[in-house]
């Protein structure tokens, strides 16, 4: 974005003019067509210069896919970020290719601008990271009720602690999404479908199997495959969870089955399974974590997604946020057992 100083003209402008006489039109009248084509770039080039990061990752990567999984976003939003940059500069960056994503001429030509800006915004995060320490304030993190306690039990918020002692982290606990955009929450570790409005990391793998007791197991047997689910009762979400993804594949697989108990939460789930009174779906971190459950078919590929780190567009780059995501970042190996088992 640029401007340009038209002082000295409005001056010379007064200065033609001549008391009681209209104003006369000065020897440059073109002036006004300059500043008309002068306000056309100035509106074209108002981008948003977090787009550029989506331009990199497309010219690194040569794929919306590849980019979207390396900034951990859908590929659709860097699709729709990158047109959106295009739009505003008025110009093509990429075209697509049987090879991939490459850029055009225009891009080439303003690949390295755009690089020397991704250097600086990360020489500006790794000062802000200095001054760490007088971060502060509270860190509402939202995610299921059972992996509430497995990272509590584990320590990762201690050492989170210990790391900026003057932020707090608050868990807000809810087998139903919260809605980020509204303020319910700053923070989610989620699996299954998100909202290409938030912005995130994946940490790990989500992944389900079915399980029964080890007391049912020896009284009714095990189902050996898909097929024999419908000859046993199940354990399922309610009608407040019909949209989640295991209560569509269980509706899917076995339509006719009987239902032995419905929950509103994973940990109902749990307990559900662990009474004997049916066989369910559940996460392999909650499920081979109690030994009194058997794993009798899967893991089911139907059932797999991914943990993503979530938060809002608007809070990414705030201090607070940025410290939790920066720290869950360097932890996600300890974070794999947690969520995934």
């Amino acid at each position: 974005m640029f401007s340009i100083a038209t002082g000295g003209f409005e001056d010379r402008l007064l200065r033609m003019s001549k008391p009681g006489k209209p104003m006369q039109a000065p020897p440059d009248a073109g002036a006004a067509r300059l500043r008309n084509r002068t306000a056309k770039v100035h509106n074209r080039t108002m981008f948003d210069w977090n787009d550029l990061k989506y331009l990199l990752a497309v010219a690194r990567h040569h794929s919306t896919t590849a980019a979207g999984k390396a900034l951990g976003l859908s590929q659709s939003t860097v699709h729709r970020r990158l047109a959106e940059l295009e739009r505003r500069l008025g110009c093509q960056l990429v075209t697509r290719q049987t090879t991939g994503y490459r850029l055009t001429e225009f891009g080439e030509h303003l690949l390295p601008y755009a690089e020397r800006i991704g250097a600086a915004v990360s020489d500006f995060e790794r000062q802000v990271a200095g001054a760490a320490g007088d971060v502060s304030g509270v860190v509402r993190v939202t995610c299921p009720e059972p992996i509430v306690f497995r990272i509590t039990q584990s320590k990762l918020i201690e050492r989170f602690h210990a790391r900026y002692p003057k932020l707090r982290v608050e868990f807000v606990t809810s087998d139903r999404y919260l809605d980020l955009t509204k303020g319910e929450a700053d923070v989610a570790f989620r699996s299954g479908d998100t909202d290409d409005e938030l912005v995130g990391r994946k940490i790990a793998d989500s992944i389900w199997a079915v399980y029964a007791s080890r007391a049912y197991v020896d009284r009714y047997g095990k189902p050996e495959l898909v097929e024999d689910l419908p000859h046993h009762p199940l354990v399922g979400f309610d009608e407040a969870l019909s949209n989640h993804r295991t209560a569509k594949w269980l509706k899917q697989v076995a339509p006719d089955a009987k239902m032995a108990a419905r929950n509103n939460s994973v940990l109902g789930l749990v307990y559900a399974v662990k009474s004997g009174i049916g066989v369910g779906p559940l996460p392999t971190a909650l499920g081979d974590a109690e030994p009194d459950l058997v794993r009798v078919l899967g893991p089911i590929p139907e059932l797999a997604r991914s943990w993503r780190l979530l938060t809002h567009p608007d809070l990414r780059r705030t201090p607070r946020i940025s410290a939790f995501f920066d720290f869950i970042i360097e932890e996600r190996e300890s974070l794999k057992s947690i969520l995934t088992g």
